[in-house]
């Protein structure tokens, strides 16, 4: 089955043509792309029809245009009404400013330094360590510096992540520290809706498997590889969020100390390798570390 699914999604083009009185035809086929290229693609996308739902969805009215497209076109963030009519927010720290710029930092040492200097003959191990490079001077380093700009500036731009190896438990830890930015989005269009109607324990089962769901779409599909792992991840995580919060497991110390800490740090780091699988390090990160001139 799985080799199935590859050969069809290795045949999946999309053919965009246009003609003109010269009757020239222009044609674009994703399946031509590098995997790389395809990935960035689709999380843009992706990205960018995430953003536009939060925005067509809030009130603008007497906001400026320009504090409009900044939200639209220079902020990562994903809560817009805080952005476009928040208070003035807590000017960030010198502390933070230096953060930023030592996290930035590290993730590129990591990208052109340590990972170049990893045998060629651990292709993983140097996918591996590219891409935490990338997380954290992406979403660590960039994006908590323009958090430090904006809110300089007097916007409401919260950093999106919020330490999150101070989570003691998993719902700390995917609910208020890692990526803010998607929770924010989850919440209000997923899990509260889901909650009316289903409860929250299966609005925690299907916020976990929609976002299983994208990273599939994100991670597996450009890798042509590994479909369903990154779903069976998140549905894991789903899992032990609801475990934590039972009754025997609360006394068990789950959800406090370190106890809380180390279940949360094993269960999101465990598993890791099901969501950010082989065929997608090897077939996509490899290749655009080696295209950024990592190695």
């Amino acid at each position: 089955m799985r080799g199935g699914l590859n050969e069809i999604v290795a045949q999946i083009g999309l053919e965009l043509r246009k003609s003109d009185d010269c009757g020239l035809s222009y044609m674009v086929q994703f399946s031509d792309w590098p995997a790389w290229a395809f990935m960035w693609a689709l999380a843009a996308a992706v990205f960018a029809g995430c953003k536009w739902l939060t925005f067509v969805t809030c009130d603008r009215r007497g906001v400026a245009w320009t504090r409009q497209a900044a939200y639209l076109f220079s902020w990562p963030g994903l809560d817009a009404e805080g952005f476009l009519r928040g208070p003035c927010p807590r000017l960030p720290k010198p502390a933070e400013w230096g953060l930023a710029v030592l996290q930035t930092a590290t993730g590129a040492l990591l990208i052109w330094v340590v990972a170049r200097q990893t045998s060629v003959e651990l292709p993983l191990v140097r996918g591996w360590i590219g891409m935490i490079g990338i997380v954290l001077s992406l979403h660590f380093g960039c994006f908590l510096l323009l958090s430090c700009i904006w809110r300089s500036l007097g916007y409401e731009a919260r950093p999106l992540m919020n330490w999150p190896i101070l989570s003691n438990t998993l719902a700390e830890f995917w609910g208020r520290r890692w990526n803010t930015a998607f929770r924010d989005l989850t919440h209000r269009f997923l899990f509260r809706p889901l909650t009316k109607r289903c409860g929250p324990r299966w609005a925690v089962v299907g916020g976990f498997l929609m976002s299983g769901l994208v990273h599939d779409l994100v991670i597996s599909v450009p890798a042509r590889g590994g479909y369903g792992l990154p779903t069976l991840y998140f549905l894991l995580q789903g899992s032990g969020v609801l475990l934590e919060s039972s009754r025997s497991a609360r006394h068990s110390g789950l959800g406090r100390g370190f106890v809380g800490w180390l279940f949360t740090a094993v269960v999101v780091g465990g598993p890791a390798f099901l969501l950010f699988h082989p065929p997608f390090v090897e077939r996509v990160i490899v290749p655009f570390l080696e295209t950024i001139g990592a190695f």
